[in-house]
């Protein structure tokens, strides 16, 4: 097998390919141009979205031409794949503020040039508006949507899974679109392979069939594992939503945190798949006896360096194990914080209010609840009741509060 898939089957990507052994020969012989789309539809993608960009970027290792497609043709309808329901319409504002997001964030796994064709292995971002938003509708049909059959359309499990719960017309376009821009790709750009998760087998199909039947051209398509916890829970959610890579959004330390307390069984496989960790360095950690904790905390590290950079993943590694030393000495800097008046601490702050101002409770239920359950810590105090108050005798020499929810979590309130 070519040595780049090789790597990414070591790594436990790949899950469907057309045509593997012709994919590789030709991978063999030329630097091939391969696409990925991605849909602006927020200001920030989730990691759970980023198992293709770290495919990409050990595609673009080994010296292949990476395009990201940013969909803000595509967005304006909408991918059923994978969705239980419509997605929510967002205007061409919308679309171009979150496509401006999306390059920083996808850098810091691709390396993008500023030249017009891909070359050298450099990637390019393009969107698909461009050519998607002058389309003429008549002659879209006459010319491309006459390739398409319905009855086989409705076989892929996109398709099938909505068919259920009611599919949009609007969204029955979508295949038609993505197909098209695979053509458009491959005929200015000389694109040959596409890539994406497994929800989009059935339109990266499709796109070959076009592309064969327009251009008499051979066209690739190579998908990846959804990937998931071990507890069967979606990759990328967390107790406080998605993990996102915006760190307005989501903090370092959060993220440092939510990759430091995956589970046991998922730690080296998510080495392999979110880290740019060789093989042979990532195998040392299942040596028997090796300690699964050194796993978690490598893995937290690389990560976070990865996406936030060294600095942040620094500070919160050292937050980390401040948390968990018993000297406490190392700096607390990076946990996230809010800001309260000391009046306001004077006067006693009843315990439920005061975790519901933080990130480890969303609400007083959950405040409440957390209480009640004994998760709840100030200052390594536990608070087992509801009518707790915190005031200023919970201070020590530095004017802040350490909270803890659980074990693991914790939060930092400044006292002013």
């Amino acid at each position: 097998m070519n040595a780049a898939l090789q790597v990414l089957q070591d790594r436990g990507f790949i899950r469907q390919c057309t045509g593997i052994e012709e994919l590789s020969n030709l991978m063999d012989t030329e630097k091939v141009t391969f696409y990925l789309g991605v849909d602006p539809t927020g200001r920030s993608i989730h990691i759970g979205h980023m198992v293709p960009f770290f495919a990409m970027h050990h595609l673009q290792e080994h010296g292949h031409n990476p395009i990201a497609l940013v969909g803000g043709g595509t967005s304006l309808i909408g991918d059923p794949s994978g969705k239980t329901e419509l997605r929510k319409m967002l205007t061409v504002e919308q679309i171009r503020e979150n496509s401006a997001s999306l390059k920083d964030q996808l850098g810091t796994v691709v390396d993008f040039s500023d030249h017009g064709i891909p070359s050298k292995g450099k990637a390019i971002m393009l969107n698909n508006y461009d050519w998607l938003g002058s389309l003429n509708y008549i002659e879209f049909l006459r010319d491309i949507g006459r390739h398409f059959s319905v009855n086989r359309m409705l076989t892929f499990e996109s398709y099938k899974q909505r068919l259920e719960r009611g599919l949009s017309f609007i969204e029955f376009n979508y295949q038609l679109l993505q197909s098209y821009d695979f053509l458009v790709l491959n005929q200015r750009y000389g694109a040959k392979l596409q890539i994406g998760g497994d929800d989009q087998w059935g339109n990266i199909v499709s796109g070959i069939d076009l592309i064969r039947k327009i251009e008499g051209r051979d066209s690739y398509g190579l998908t990846f594992n959804l990937i998931t916890r071990s507890d069967g829970q979606k990759m990328g959610k967390s107790e406080k939503g998605a993990v996102f890579l915006d760190p307005e959004m989501f903090s370092p330390y959060d993220f440092f945190q939510y990759w430091r307390n995956v589970n046991d069984e998922d730690t080296i496989k998510f080495m392999k798949l979110f880290t740019f960790m060789s093989l042979s360095e990532i195998a040392e950690y299942q040596r028997e006896g090796r300690n699964i904790n050194e796993a978690k905390e490598r893995l937290a590290y690389e990560q976070t360096s990865i996406i936030h950079g060294k600095d942040e993943a620094e500070k919160a590694l050292s937050a980390a194990r401040a948390m968990f030393s018993s000297a406490g000495t190392a700096s607390t800097e990076s946990l996230p914080s809010i800001t309260i008046e000391r009046s306001l601490l004077e006067a006693g702050i009843p315990a439920m209010q005061l975790f519901a101002m933080t990130d480890l409770c969303t609400t007083n239920s959950d405040a409440r609840r957390l209480i009640q359950q004994g998760g709840a810590v100030v200052q390594e105090r536990k608070i087992s009741d509801v009518n707790d108050v915190i005031d200023s005798s919970y201070l020590a020499d530095d004017p802040v509060l350490i909270l803890r929810a659980g074990k693991k979590r914790f939060f930092k309130v400044i006292v002013e």
